[in-house]
């Protein structure tokens, strides 16, 4: 409600001016400004330019730092992301001093400078010292900025750490599918060809790696370790976007991706520090990518290390929980994939020659 009256009072305020400038301008008409060399609002002119150089860098800082728009900085709940933070603040601090500076020269340039009697222009054709200091200047900066930044990116985006928790992460419209390496920790090959209606990222059981794979509804992470996310897309480009980690990698099809991170803060631990009980970490895509783009949101949580294990050592294989994706699984694999898979215990499940069939479909 405070940002609607705020808004409200700006333009009452501007439409103010705006009557007031055409009243004096009439005025001017009526008295005959208008045949004058330098008419009236000439200086008024000035004067309101001042006025809105004023009031644009007093907007400018309480929208950017004010109270317009609390979500402006998110908590943060990675270690990468004090760098990424760090980065930010310095190119906001370089960027914004420049954007200020500038403006103060244009618009004060223009109050000092107004037409006046007698004034004459100053011709300066050439300064080659100040040329050279404007260019070299913000070559330099620039420069280490951007060499910060590539820094920063070949880190998240190179080898992640050795024991790093590895995770599939693949967009499709309109959701996200996760896919953990099971109790071997390595994830199956997958293949395009074998994606279908269940089968979702195209797991390839020709590959013994992706007999123990499994599918949760959730993306779960464990604090103070290393996690690399190996991104997907299965149709358009998507974007894993995950504010709180500072995480943002496209989503590609047929050009994957990758990203690695360490979380520091638990789901709970979130929650006590902004004081919202039903805080949730959120996997959202940042691609305008269709009509169902608003629907792509993920829920994420991070456990302690001990309750993420805990969980992970609970989940079934997905071909345990499918067990009719057995036909896809080369003869002589067959029994590793029920063993690796758990699928023995599946009430339902019979062999039947060298093969092993569900009486459930």
């Amino acid at each position: 409600m405070l940002d609607l009256i705020i808004i409200l009072a700006v333009i009452l305020v501007v439409g103010i001016l705006i009557s007031i400038f055409r009243v004096f301008t009439l005025v001017g008409i009526v008295k005959g400004d208008s045949k004058k060399e330098i008419p009236a609002s000439n200086k008024l002119q000035a004067s309101l330019l001042v006025v809105f150089l004023v009031l644009g860098i007093v907007g400018f800082f309480y929208y950017s730092f004010g109270g317009l728009d609390e979500s402006f900085v998110q908590p943060l709940a990675s270690e990468h992301g004090v760098v990424t933070d760090r980065l930010f603040w310095i190119t906001m601090a370089i960027t914004g001093f420049v954007f200020i500076v500038t403006q103060i020269f244009l618009f004060g340039f223009s109050y000092k400078y107004q037409h006046k009697e007698g004034n004459q222009a100053h011709f300066y054709p050439h300064n080659s010292k100040l040329e050279y200091i404007w260019t070299a200047v913000p070559a330099v900066v620039l420069a280490i900025l951007i060499i910060s930044g590539w820094k920063a990116w070949v880190d998240i985006t190179g080898p992640a750490p050795e024991g790093a928790e590895v995770i599939e992460v693949m967009g499709y419209q309109y959701s996200w599918a996760v896919r953990y390496g099971g109790a071997d920790k390595k994830l199956g090959d997958y293949d395009y060809k074998k994606i279908d209606v269940v089968n979702q990222v195209g797991i390839d059981f020709s590959d013994r790696a992706s007999f123990d794979d499994f599918i949760p509804t959730k993306l779960y992470l464990p604090k103070g370790k290393p996690v690399l996310l190996q991104i997907r897309a299965r149709d358009v480009i998507h974007s894993v976007y995950q504010p709180h980690f500072r995480l943002q990698m496209n989503a590609v099809p047929g050009m994957p991706t990758r990203f690695w991170f360490v979380p520091t803060k638990t789901t709970e631990e979130m929650r006590t520090e902004t004081g919202d009980p039903e805080f949730n970490y959120e996997l959202v895509c940042n691609k305008i990518c269709g009509k169902g783009h608003f629907a792509m949101k993920y829920l994420i949580e991070v456990l302690e290390p001990e309750e993420y294990e805990k969980w992970y050592a609970s989940q079934d294989a997905w071909l345990k929980q499918n067990a009719d994706y057995l036909s896809q699984v080369p003869d002589e694999l067959q029994e590793m994939a029920r063993i690796a898979s758990g699928i023995e215990d599946n009430a339902g499940i019979e062999k039947v020659g060298n093969s092993v069939v569900s009486s459930t479909y």
